[in-house]
């Protein structure tokens, strides 16, 4: 053990989820079976290592469908896009792949529902994230963005028997459920999604940094600025109790004068943050005498999605006539480069 009782309480779950996995591998997937360039509309996911990792394999990244030259493969981040990017991107002649979590996918579809029963929908987000874009897209009359319980009072609706919430899935669940609290008084008819809309990723990540804070003067989430579920947990640290809790990117950002009386480190990571800039924290901790590290286990994780149908390698198998036609069709786009 450590003399000076120095320790790094390590959380379990952190790091990549599901969808996460599921977009960054088809990105590679896609430059694999079409080559470079394989041009993605906004951040595949937000994360700097990743996005900087990609972009040296041949990925562009682009903030609108308009830089996308005719012809060529663009994919959709986990985020999703709006039906108007599709149109874009159909009229374009662009190839698309989409990578969009298929939990945000069921936000969507939820969107899309209630809007055909003409239910007015809160949408609880931060106004100008690409997920929250993407949702409200879907139904753009019969949305309105709720971006926390300071927002109710100027809610109107068109019949309180007919409302309902939704949310973005990267928010912190305590207090989402406070703004749904302070729907529901205003509107005693709200009705609530069939199921969470918070990802499960994000509800484990948030409960392990509670753990952590627990026993932890200082709490260190790995994750980019403007990663929603890693800012998230950052502010769910400091509320469980941890005395000080900082986001950064890479270990060269932390601060030493942070460690000063420091014990305990709590240490976690967002849901888009691979587990290499985690082990890289763990060594720059260990060089400053933080070497005993203790898993903090608060869930097990097996959830896994499938590929993009539209790079899954077995859509291109001989004599499936049908999937080999729309690898074809995908290819077909890259004209010479095909």
């Amino acid at each position: 053990m450590n003399p000076h009782g120095k320790r790094v309480l390590l959380a379990a779950p952190r790091g990549w989820c599901a969808g996460v996995d599921r977009a960054v591998k088809a990105v590679e997937k896609a430059l694999e079976q079409y080559g470079a360039p394989i041009y993605v509309r906004h951040e595949i996911v937000h994360n700097k290592y990743v996005v900087q990792t990609l972009e040296r394999k041949g990925a562009i990244f682009v903030d609108v469908t308009a830089e996308v030259p005719e012809g060529s493969i663009v994919m959709f981040s986990a985020h999703g896009v709006a039906p108007t990017v599709h149109a874009e991107a159909a009229e374009r002649k662009l190839a698309t792949i989409d990578a969009t979590c298929p939990l945000v996918t069921k936000v969507h579809k939820e969107a899309v529902r209630y809007a055909k029963e003409d239910y007015d929908i809160l949408l609880i987000g931060h106004e100008g994230h690409e997920e929250v874009i993407g949702t409200s897209g879907e139904a753009p009359d019969h949305i309105q963005l709720v971006d926390g319980p300071e927002d109710v009072a100027n809610i109107e609706v068109r019949d309180e028997s007919k409302v309902v919430w939704l949310s973005q899935t990267t928010l912190s669940v305590d207090e989402t459920m406070e703004t749904v609290d302070a729907l529901k008084s205003k509107f005693p008819n709200l009705l609530s999604p069939p199921s969470d809309d918070i990802c499960y990723a994000t509800q484990n990540r948030q409960i392990a940094v509670k753990k952590l804070a627990e026993g932890s003067q200082l709490v260190i989430v790995v994750g980019s600025r403007n990663s929603s579920n890693s800012k998230r947990m950052v502010e769910v640290a400091l509320g469980a109790g941890a005395d000080n809790a900082y986001l950064v990117d890479f270990a060269d950002e932390i601060d030493e004068t942070w460690l000063q009386g420091v014990t305990t480190i709590g240490l976690t990571s967002g849901a888009s943050v691979p587990d290499v800039l985690v082990d890289g924290v763990l060594e720059w901790l260990a060089e400053r005498g933080y070497a005993d590290v203790e898993t903090v286990k608060t869930a097990d994780e097996s959830i896994t999605f499938s590929l993009p149908k539209e790079i899954r390698r077995d859509q291109c198998a001989e004599g499936d006539i049908r999937r080999a036609e729309q690898c074809i069709t995908l290819s077909g786009k890259r004209g010479e480069t095909a």
